[in-house]
């Protein structure tokens, strides 16, 4: 195959050249063999002249990517490499919520965490620049971060650029921009105990910031030596477990948890088959509560580490078989590791009408995730006072919201729209048709009466609640502090996250 070189001197036949030293020579080209003869002894000694010199990449300051950020860019720091995403992040897999959590930070370690090798190695394609300093992270515009421009340069007031990420409504962090909490500083976290307290904010004010001040006092130190020491720690013990193999997927597992999933559907099948509809219920909700343990893998991309065909054993399982969105669950699922438990930005915790897990949710909250304001109305405001009551019934209906959740994100095309996983969209949509027809229409439409119907779609649907109440037990008891931008990723999610144990016995299911 032919060079570009040659390519632009079979275009123009005209006369070819090269550099020797300081002296042009030129040579006419009067034949084919003639000249592809000398196309190749001219680039020959092009190269043994001279030799290509990598180029060296531009050291940016923190004032240049601020004002990079300013302009609308999406600025990302990798390994100490200034990262722009601007053209990628409409085709990131992953959603686009995942990048604007990152934009002014170090996502080293969350880059490094939830990519599989073949998408690391082509991060580096994307950069800019370089830095030659330890970074200090700013706050992303999705999180109320404000960006300056270069000294003496402004934009014209006509064609205001919007930031990348950059929210509608006015978001407020706790902790001021660029301020890194410790204990001591009482102004951020102020405890108001001195004066009889009639005003119920007051209440609540103290309460979270008696939270705040447990947390700086439990856990290490939040500078930035601290959690870079942290952070280096996290690293080795992550290159152990890959040195280990641990992170390969045994498959001698999945076939296990194959026969156990083979085993619910035959069950709900032959007592289906047979009229038992309450017992074929509580077995098919067993089984697709089982189905969303192999989702998780495949969409964090653990089975095969192959990105396209995690996603279709993903989007088989959990659309075409269970109804449920898989790239939903990934958009919502990588936005709650990279921010976990903000009562702003985290999904998995904003459940108002219904629970409420932070004081921080006791106000008109804007969501950044769904882009409109939950509302701390009258509904609320009742619901609320019953919600240790009402913890388990409301899980029991956690399907339902889940299938809206799913119907609308691929209506709305919130998924990527662009690139290698555009596609996927419409693999969604007919594997949640496919279920609507084989669950509603075939299966549910063949029970005789209609009190079955309604026993049979109730019951299968609130086994699956076990799920729910797994996924929140892992979350709703933690910190939903904002501890600011110099925390860690390992060290949020050491905070914000509990270990759920238990016996050995029922461990395979659970």
């Amino acid at each position: 195959m032919f060079s570009p070189f040659y390519n632009f001197l079979a275009l123009h036949h005209i006369h070819s050249f090269y550099h020797t030293g300081t002296q042009l020579q030129t040579y006419p080209v009067n034949s084919t063999s003639n000249f592809l003869e000398m196309a190749i002894k001219l680039e020959t000694t092009v190269t043994e002249k001279q030799p290509l010199k990598k180029r060296t990449p531009k050291v940016l300051t923190p004032r240049e990517i601020e004002d990079l950020i300013a302009r609308g860019n999406t600025i990302v720091i990798y390994k100490k490499n200034v990262l722009k995403l601007n053209n990628w992040i409409k085709k990131h897999p992953g959603g686009d919520k995942a990048v604007h959590h990152m934009i002014g930070r170090d996502a080293t370690d969350e880059m490094n965490a939830y990519h599989c090798d073949e998408t690391v190695s082509t991060f580096l394609r994307f950069r800019i620049g370089v830095i030659d300093h330890d970074w200090v992270n700013m706050l992303p515009p999705i999180q109320g971060g404000h960006y300056r421009l270069l000294e003496g340069e402004s934009l014209d007031s006509k064609n205001t650029v919007k930031l990348a990420g950059e929210m509608p409504a006015d978001i407020k962090p706790v902790i001021p921009e660029g301020v890194i909490p410790a204990l001591g500083m009482t102004e951020l976290y102020p405890i108001d105990r001195d004066h009889p307290i009639r005003d119920p904010e007051t209440v609540i004010a103290n309460y979270d910031n008696d939270l705040v001040k447990q947390d700086l006092a439990s856990l290490p130190s939040l500078d930035y030596e601290t959690q870079r020491w942290l952070s280096v720690k996290y690293n080795e013990l992550h290159n152990r477990i890959i040195d280990a193999g641990l992170y390969q997927c045994p498959y001698m597992e999945y076939f296990k948890q194959g026969c156990l999933n083979l085993g619910l559907f035959l069950y709900f099948a032959i007592f289906f088959k047979y009229g038992y509809y309450v017992i074929s219920g509580i077995f098919l909700g067993l089984f697709w509560q089982q189905l969303t343990f192999v989702v998780h893998d495949g969409g964090h991309i653990a089975i095969t580490h192959n990105f396209q065909v995690d996603s279709i054993i993903s989007i088989l399982i959990a659309d075409w078989t269970g109804g449920l969105s898989a790239g939903w669950w990934k958009r919502n699922h990588n936005v709650h590791h990279l921010i976990t438990n903000d009562p702003v930005h985290d999904p998995d915790i904003q459940h108002l009408p219904f629970f409420c897990v932070s004081s921080r949710l006791f106000g008109d909250v804007y969501s950044t995730y769904y882009e409109r304001y939950l509302w701390f109305d009258k509904i609320a405001k009742f619901v609320l006072q019953y919600q240790h009551h009402l913890y388990y019934p409301i899980l029991c209906f956690g399907r339902f919201n889940l299938y809206r959740l799913s119907w609308e994100y691929v209506l709305k095309g919130q998924g990527p729209r662009h690139g290698k996983a555009a596609w996927l969209r419409y693999f969604e949509f007919a594997g949640l048709s496919f279920f609507a027809w084989w669950y509603f229409y075939l299966l549910v439409g063949s029970i005789p009466t209609g009190w079955d119907r309604f026993v049979f779609i109730m019951v299968s649907h609130v086994v699956t609640m076990i799920v729910h109440v797994q996924i929140t037990l892992s979350h709703f008891a933690m910190s939903t502090s904002d501890l600011g931008t110099s925390e860690s990723f390992v060290a949020r999610q050491f905070r914000t996250t509990m270990d759920v144990d238990c016996p050995e016995c029922p461990s395979f299911y659970f």
